[in-house]
């Protein structure tokens, strides 16, 4: 199965920016397949150096897990990215800038299910 992860928190709630990848932890780790998409304050999980640094208050941290995956794909909303200055070159090499294009075209896939955080 392919899971569409869709979240928006980011730092500011570091335990809320922790349960997507949990979540998609657990999918990878039953052999799924996950597509994280990053909005709003989200994107800044992305930037290379910041999620080693989000500790999320009582369950595990997975985000390393998720990031360093070959299953795992990580899109960053260009429009939220770039109305707080990221640029591509600043994120985790693994994550892309994207869309709602690639969010529809993963959620579009005939053995996805869709989950927002």
């Amino acid at each position: 199965m392919h899971f569409v992860i869709a979240t928006t928190w980011g730092p500011t709630d570091t335990t809320r920016a922790s349960l997507p990848f949990i979540f998609a932890a657990s999918a990878l780790q039953a052999g799924d397949s996950v597509m994280i998409m990053l909005f709003h304050d989200a994107v800044t999980i992305a930037v290379e150096g910041a999620y080693p640094k989000l500790v999320p208050f009582g369950p595990p941290q997975r985000f390393e897990e998720v990031f360093s995956h070959p299953n795992a794909e990580i899109i960053v909303c260009k429009p939220c990215a770039e109305v707080r200055g990221i640029k591509p070159e600043m994120l985790v090499k693994k994550c892309s800038i994207g869309g709602m294009n690639e969010f529809h075209k993963h959620a579009s896939r005939p053995d996805c299910k869709t989950v927002t955080f």
